[in-house]
Order: C-alpha cells, then structure tokens, then sequence
C-alpha cells in the first residue's frame, strides 16, 4: 500500500526504461502494484518487457463482494501473475491455507500464473520447523487441478521481511531444495520447472548471493522496489 499515480508511474516507467535498455538475456521482471495504479502503470509499461501482476485477489469469480478485486478484473488490465498468500495477508487478514488455494485456483482460471507465498515465523524457525511449517503452507496452499506451468512459489521468512535480516545462502538452498522436492512429489517431472523465488529482505547487498544459490531462480522483491536504481540493480544482479 504505496504510492499514489505521480510517484507510482514514475517508478514504472524508470524501472521500464532500464529494461528496455539493458542486456538482461533470460531475465524477466515483474512488478505488482496497488490495484489503483494498475491501468496506469499497465499502460505505461505496454511493449517494454516489463510484466505487470496484482498484489492479491479474490477467491471468488464475481459477485457481491464489495471492495474485492477478481482475478478476471486483473487479467481485464493485463496483468499476467497475482500474488497469492503473501506473509501480510495471512498474518493480518487472518488468510489461510485453503484460502490461499481458492484464491491460486481463480487465478489459474482467469488465466494468470499464481505466485503462492510460504513462510515460517521466527518462534517456528527456532524450534527447528521450517520445512514443516513451509511444506505443510505448500500443500495446502496448491488447488487440488493446478497448472504446474503457470505456478510460482515464493519463499519468504516472515522474520526475514522488512527486518533486514536474511537466512543464509546455506539454510535458503535447504528449504528451496525441501520445496523443490515437494513440487517433484506433487507434479512429478513439471515439478522441477516451477521457479522458486526468495522473498525477505532482498536488497542490492544481497541479491547477487541469494540469486547464485543453485535452488532461487528469482526474488520477490518488497520494500527494495520502491527506489528505482536498487531495483534495477537487484533485476541486473539476476542477469
């Protein structure tokens, strides 16, 4: 919940214009913002390369459900991906896992790729239930008919975001590889083809290090993409 349409669209379009300037082979870049700013920012960013996803949505197709937003409606402004489950939501709007499926599953019908949020707690990280915890949000999170083609799974440490604090390269490639794991159990081979990103505190620092670890095929970038040049250099550092 940042930026109004001045600030909002001048972040875009630099992000853009970077993208559009830049060698980055392989590298696809995505923002997601506010749902106020999406036709805007769509508009703007139309032909550049730069993708453009909403922030969440709602389980529900249409209907009477004042103040939602349906997946359709962003597909409508030419959104590509939604973000589903993201740490915020659960832990302040009380969101859970078969939430987070209905929402996953809408997505995937209004024909927008999910990117399904999971993470652990500090208290659980420290009593050693991470991969419980992570794979446990997973499982429950995946509609029973999803598309492995058009998933994407977040892994973001609520301890970590916003705090400044990351897991090692170590402890992110051990829960990136119980995930991936997972994914191989659930979809067989596809499985493997499904991008794993790392959220939590990703910052120009950081990012190459994360982004080198063999299991992270992206990040999911929060307070480091509202200043241009530290999410350009951190879309660089994935080059």
């Amino acid at each position: 919940m940042n930026g109004l349409r001045t600030e909002g669209l001048a972040l875009a379009r630099a992000v853009a214009d970077a993208i559009r300037t830049s060698q980055l082979p392989g590298t696809e870049a995505l923002i997601c913002p506010p749902a106020t700013l999406l036709a805007p920012v769509g508009a703007a960013i139309e032909g550049t390369g730069l993708a453009l996803g909403g922030q969440d949505c709602s389980p529900e197709a249409k209907g009477a459900f004042t103040g939602d937003v349906s997946a359709a409606m962003l597909a409508d402004l030419g959104c590509r991906y939604v973000i589903v489950g993201h740490s915020e939501r659960r832990q302040f709007r009380g969101e859970t896992d078969a939430t987070v499926a209905k929402k996953a599953a809408a997505a995937q019908a209004a024909g927008l790729s999910a990117i399904v949020c999971v993470g652990e707690r500090g208290d659980e990280r420290a009593r050693g239930a991470t991969q419980t915890i992570v794979l446990g949000q997973m499982a429950g999170s995946l509609p029973p008919d999803l598309d492995p083609t058009r998933l994407v799974v977040a892994y973001e440490p609520v301890w970590a975001i916003g705090s400044g604090r990351t897991p090692t390269p170590a402890e992110i490639a051990e829960v990136h590889g119980a995930l991936r794991r997972g994914l191989g159990d659930r979809f067989g081979s596809p499985g493997f083809g499904i991008r794993l990103l790392y959220g939590g505190s990703v910052t120009t620092a950081n990012a190459a290090a994360i982004l080198a670890v063999p299991a992270v095929d992206g990040a999911l970038v929060g307070g480091a993409s509202l200043k241009a040049s530290d999410f350009i250099g951190i879309i660089r550092a994935a080059a």
